[in-house]
């Protein structure tokens, strides 16, 4: 069982190796846009516009899962 999972990955790896090796040019600054992309969306907008509002508001956890129980359930009561 373990030998046909190690296989499998080996196969997976050796896949995208080969593709990565024999990409074209162009195909390298697609892969750099989509990184660029994707360091952006999940790195800087993070820092700057997804403040971590729990931590700010309370001092603990059980503050701040009494919150966010308390705002499941209002939200359940109005629907």
């Amino acid at each position: 069982m373990q030998a046909k999972i190690i296989s499998a990955a080996a196969r997976i790896f050796r896949f995208y190796h080969d593709g990565f090796r024999n990409m074209q040019e162009w195909g390298y600054r697609v892969w750099a846009i989509i990184i660029i992309k994707l360091f952006v969306i999940f790195i800087i907008l993070r820092i700057f516009f997804f403040s971590d509002f729990l931590k700010t508001k309370f001092d603990n956890d059980k503050k701040r899962s009494d919150y966010v129980l308390e705002q499941l359930t209002k939200s359940a009561k109005n629907q």
